[in-house]
């Protein structure tokens, strides 16, 4: 039996969230939100310790492919993954700040190609480690592929302490590593990025994302703040025990110990979200840009994001705040040159195929975890064998 439903642009798969739990549970009784060679695979990589659990959730042409939670989202607990669960997505974080800061760009309100000391004049005075200045000034396009020249940061004490402003000035002290443009060093860019469009929008900067992207898209599971209806389904991250073999509990940096205990808002990756949240991120940028009848970003805009950067030398599997593949070479396999999206640091993962019209999610809490990739690899492996059919 059969039930697929078409996507209309006010939801994830044609449905409001709450609606959408229903008929995922009604439709997985009847096999037709579930690709059965995907969970299989994934309940093998369970088996293997290279996760705990996992939810995966693919879309083909605004349709509900696959959308399944297996394994434990707590072990420690007896607490199983669910659908709904929620997880720090780190660095796919990027993606929803150069939409929301590219909507900016959209109202003219910043420039990609400007100098960004027009608005963060700091940014006028930095110099190489030789003392001199940069042969040209470093632009917001600069900042958000990584090709700035700003250098990685030290840990410190302090991280997530202090005020996005407070971070950023500290960041803008180091001396750049490379002249503007002429390398590449994946960084915090875009966490300056994000500083100038609360300078430009005078909002603090998860209040401007609120408003621009989670709020218009109704994506009351994701924020950089969980509250305690969040924090009570933030699945427990794992790593590979010391000993080679086993998972145990690992610490995340940005989980607080309390609901009033907020950590820094970081543009780069402070964002915690669930499978159906972002797919209906995703599906938004794949049918360009409109929700709900409502443009959110441009499409010269998803454009800009998703097209491969490239340095003096090198053409980058990078766009702006996007992973995306390039005429030499696909990230992922399986999925066109023209895919694009982004992972996460506990291995977190979401794409968009334009050409095959698919959305994948995959969600899962792993660092340090040995073959921890291995999941991944076996969900997108399995999903396009079943797209191939």
């Amino acid at each position: 039996m059969k039930i697929g439903f078409k996507f209309r642009p006010d939801t994830v798969g044609g449905w409001s969230l709450g609606l959408l739990a229903f008929v995922i549970a009604t439709q997985s009784a009847c096999g037709a939100t579930r690709i059965a060679a995907v969970d299989e695979a994934i309940r093998a990589e369970i088996a293997a310790g290279h996760t705990a659990g996992a939810v995966m959730l693919v879309m083909k042409d605004g349709k509900l492919l696959h959308h399944s939670a297996l394994g434990q989202a707590d072990r420690e607990r007896g607490k199983a993954m669910t659908t709904d669960s929620v997880f720090w997505i780190a660095s796919m974080t990027k993606s929803i700040s150069a939409t929301t800061i590219l909507s900016l760009v959209d109202e003219g309100k910043l420039s990609l190609d400007e100098p960004a000391s027009k608005w963060l004049p700091e940014l006028g005075k930095m110099k190489l480690a030789d003392g001199k200045p940069p042969r040209r000034p470093i632009t917001l396009r600069d900042l958000m592929s990584h090709t700035s020249g700003l250098a990685f940061p030290p840990r410190k004490a302090n991280d997530g302490a202090q005020s996005l402003k407070g971070y950023v000035a500290q960041l803008l002290r180091a001396p750049l590593e490379f002249e503007p443009g002429s390398g590449y060093h994946y960084g915090f860019g875009i966490t300056v990025a994000g500083r100038i469009a609360e300078i430009v929008s005078g909002k603090p900067y998860d209040v401007l994302v609120q408003d621009r992207i989670l709020n218009p898209l109704s994506m009351t599971d994701t924020a950089f703040f969980p509250d305690e209806r969040l924090r009570a389904r933030i699945a427990q991250s794992y790593k590979t025990a010391e000993s080679g073999s086993g998972l145990v509990p690992a610490y995340n940096p940005f989980f607080t110990s309390g609901v009033n205990v907020h950590r820094m808002t970081e543009p780069s990756g402070g964002l915690f979200s669930t499978a159906a949240a972002l797919a209906r991120f995703y599906q938004m940028i794949l049918d360009g840009g409109v929700y709900r009848g409502k443009r959110i970003v441009s499409q010269k805009a998803i454009e800009e994001m998703t097209r491969p950067h490239h340095t003096d030398k090198q053409v980058l599997n990078y766009g702006l705040g996007w992973q995306c593949s390039n005429p030499i070479r696909a990230m992922i396999p399986g999925f066109s040159k023209k895919a694009f999206g982004h992972g996460g640091a506990y291995a977190t993962h979401g794409w968009i195929d334009p050409e095959r019209r698919t959305v994948t999610v995959f969600m899962v809490q792993n660092v340090l975890v040995k073959d921890g990739n291995k999941p991944r690899g076996a969900f997108h492996a399995a999903v396009f064998k079943e797209l191939e059919r």
